[in-house]
């Protein structure tokens, strides 16, 4: 699942390196415009609905949150 999510924030940024930051926000790698575009991939890519209240930066700063992120969405589901 890792290396899936790193395609997709390279499709969305590809001028970073996302395996080798702490954290993207923090770091200027994602901005809002950008986790929206995230999201919307991962809902297609994992048939799971993220809710709004989850779409914060904490959830989106490095890819271990963002998996536990996609894990939790899914038990939801």
């Amino acid at each position: 699942m890792k290396n899936e999510i790193l395609e997709l924030l390279t499709e969305i940024r590809p001028e970073f390196d996302f395996s080798d930051s702490s954290n993207y926000i923090e770091e200027g790698m994602l901005d809002s415009f950008d986790i929206v575009s995230l999201v919307s991939s991962i809902d297609e890519r994992y048939q799971v609905s993220i809710d709004g209240v989850d779409i914060i930066p904490e959830n989106f700063s490095n890819i271990d949150s963002i998996v536990s992120l996609i894990n939790r969405s899914s038990k939801k589901s």
